[in-house]
Formats: C-alpha cells, sequence, structure tokens
C-alpha cells in the first residue's frame, strides 16, 4: 500500500466510525506505521468525520515531526503500543460510549475487563487490560501500557476510551469496534445472569485461533 492509498484508508475507516457514532466531535485519535517505518498520525483537534490525508501528522522513521499539522495529545500512548509491540501497525483510540460505561461499573474485572460473551472479543482482541483514570493527555498513560511490557493488544482507560493496536489500521479499528461492541452486550445483559462461555470454550478458542492470552 503506497502513503497516499494509507492516508485515504486512515480517514475513510475513522470517519466510518465517527459516522455510526463510536466517537464524537473532536474526540478520538488514529495513527499507522508507514513504509519507511515512520508513522501518520490524526491531528490534535481534529474529528474523526472530517480527517484531510494531505494534513495528516507525518512523522520519520526516528520520531521526528517532519510534515503536516501538530499530531494529537496522545502521543505517548500511541509511542508506548509501538515501542512495545513489534507487531503493532496501528493504533486506534476512541470515545466508545458504552465501553467507557462499562469501566465505570465497581465489578469490571481489571485483568480482564470484558466478559466472555462471545467468541469475537478473545479472537481479536485476547484480554484487555483496564488501566486506572488519567488526565487526557498525561504522558504517564504511555507509561501504563509500557508497564505490560508489550503483553496486551488492547488496554480500556477507565472513564475515558478503549485504545487498541493491531497489524494494520484495518485490524486495529475492526478489533476496537468488537470491545465496543462486547461492552454494549455486557450492559444489555447486565442483571440478567447470561449464559457466558465456559473457561474451557474460551481456552479452546486461546488455542485454536493463536491469541495472546496472559
Amino acid at each position: 500500500m503506497t502513503e497516499t492509498q494509507l492516508r485515504e484508508q486512515i480517514c475513510l475507516l475513522a470517519k466510518s466510525m465517527f459516522d455510526r457514532g463510536l466517537t464524537g466531535g473532536s474526540t478520538g485519535n488514529i495513527s499507522a506505521r508507514t513504509e519507511d517505518g515512520g508513522l501518520l498520525v490524526s491531528p490534535t483537534g481534529t474529528s474523526f468525520g472530517r480527517l484531510d490525508p494531505a494534513r495528516l501528522s507525518r512523522f520519520d522513521p526516528s520520531g521526528q515531526l517532519v510534515d503536516g499539522d501538530p499530531p494529537t495529545k496522545e502521543m505517548p500512548l500511541h509511542a508506548a503500543f509501538y515501542d512495545t509491540r513489534s507487531s503493532a501497525g496501528a493504533v486506534v483510540h476512541l470515545h466508545a460510549c458504552h465501553s467507557v460505561a462499562w469501566s465505570m461499573m465497581p465489578d469490571a474485572d481489571e485483568d480482564n475487563f470484558l466478559p466472555p460473551l462471545t467468541p469475537y472479543a478473545i479472537m481479536k482482541l485476547g484480554k484487555v487490560k483496564l488501566l486506572p483514570f488519567f488526565m487526557p493527555g498525561d504522558p504517564a498513560m504511555g507509561e501504563a501500557v509500557r508497564g505490560l511490557e508489550g503483553k496486551r493488544t488492547a488496554v480500556m482507560l477507565a472513564n475515558h476510551g478503549p485504545v487498541v493496536a493491531g497489524k494494520d489500521v484495518e485490524a486495529a479499528c475492526n478489533a476496537i469496534e468488537e470491545l465496543e461492541d462486547t461492552a454494549r452486550l455486557a450492559l444489555l445483559m447486565r442483571g440478567y445472569n447470561p449464559r457466558m462461555l465456559s473457561a474451557k470454550q474460551v481456552q479452546n478458542l486461546v488455542t485454536k485461533f493463536d491469541v495472546e492470552w496472559e
């Protein structure tokens, strides 16, 4: 994929998520690796619904901003995933309503944020780590991700929003949508004592699809 195509794909997928209400206003940020090892990043204060391919922040392989508008203030969060996960080709962060709501529940599992309701979140995300609340833009978010030592592909920032790394921008977007859908299901089922996947069923999925599960 050429850089021009990657720029267009980032903006297309971001607009799709915005149009479906997965992040609103000027919230959320997205980044992707370029062929030369640099990054394309959504600029600060921009809306997912109106990203301009030509104005994306462009970083060279050494991490220097070389073109485009100033990047999102959450760059330390993105950098933490790229630095600790060699397989990361893209990172997406949303302010998605249902996952944020689930993070506020007093019984949310910090080590395994999503309940085992369907196989798809397990297959696409593995275990999602629930991190505590940080002020927006706080570099400590990045340090918290680094503290996981690359063992998680997704985290949930309490009272804030999910962050997911994927092999490419499409995979990262698909996975974060699965995270939000699963959180929505969890809220819909809350109080109904739903029949969840058993520990054995989860383990079978982990084995069959080679899921990271630490």
